[in-house]
């Protein structure tokens, strides 16, 4: 197959499903990573798609904001999201309260806590909020911020902030778009950074959730230093040496197995 025969096929898997992931693309076209690698930036330079660690997602036609859709974003890194939701969940014990920051890995968070008794959820997560809602456990409780809605369906802003500044939490899950030693945690959208340090300072301790793809990558806005977190739960294609310069920052590093 051609290069340019390569990269229509791409794109137009990208286009039916909204995302793809290199090591799909990988296995059905018998090329290797690099090449998939190489295509979707190419197609991504030429403004057909937008490439983002771990795969690629379509376009949503305006480009108004460099946050993907939650639901294209739930489709990568799959297996390892739902490892790290799980694994995390064994953190949470019925009756206590706790914070969920908006996010796809913090959705499996929720969907793992779901049927936990007695439990209190503050959240800005419009998904997590309606989970819970439907899940119907008996004494659970769920408090959603107001805010503006963005296209992660995350509630930011001065109305959320202002929520969050009044509510205490005893274990707050917090997900990141990129993750570095030096830079810390981040995202790309000012608003929901001042959204996400005020959920930080609402609760004791502070657990984030972020797959190995998350590692290396740098948003707009740093939000918490890896010294804020207690317990990092991520997943087992973490790098090693990764790994070490973590566990020098953070309380506790926790390797889920998918």
């Amino acid at each position: 197959m051609l290069a340019s025969q390569r990269r229509s096929v791409i794109l137009e898997l990208v286009q039916e499903s909204g995302a793809v992931k290199v090591s799909d693309l990988v296995e059905r076209l018998g090329v290797s990573d690099m090449t998939i690698r190489r295509d979707i930036e190419r197609l991504s330079g030429d403004g057909l798609l937008e490439r983002v660690h771990g795969g690629a997602l379509a376009l949503d036609g305006t480009r108004s904001s460099d946050e993907p859709g939650f639901s294209a974003k739930s489709r990568l890194q799959l297996a390892q999201k739902l490892a790290i939701g799980r694994a995390a969940a064994r953190h949470v014990e019925a009756g206590s309260s706790i914070g969920i920051s908006a996010g796809t890995t913090t959705y499996e968070l929720a969907r793992a806590v779901k049927d936990v008794p007695d439990l209190t959820v503050v959240t800005n997560s419009v998904p997590v909020a309606q989970l819970l809602h439907d899940s119907g456990t008996p004494g659970q409780t769920v408090v959603l911020t107001g805010g503006v809605r963005t296209p992660s369906d995350a509630l930011v802003g001065p109305v959320a902030v202002a929520a969050l500044r009044s509510l205490h939490v005893d274990i707050l899950f917090l997900g990141a778009h990129g993750v570095e030693g030096r830079t810390g945690l981040t995202t790309p959208n000012l608003v929901e950074a001042e959204t996400n340090r005020a959920l930080v300072e609402s609760a004791r301790r502070v657990c984030l959730l972020a797959d190995s793809s998350k590692w290396g990558t740098v948003g707009l806005s740093t939000f918490a230093d890896l010294a804020d977190v207690d317990l990092f739960v991520t997943d087992a294609a973490f790098p090693e040496r990764a790994r070490e310069a973590v566990r020098e920052m953070v309380g506790s590093l926790e390797i889920a197995e998918a």
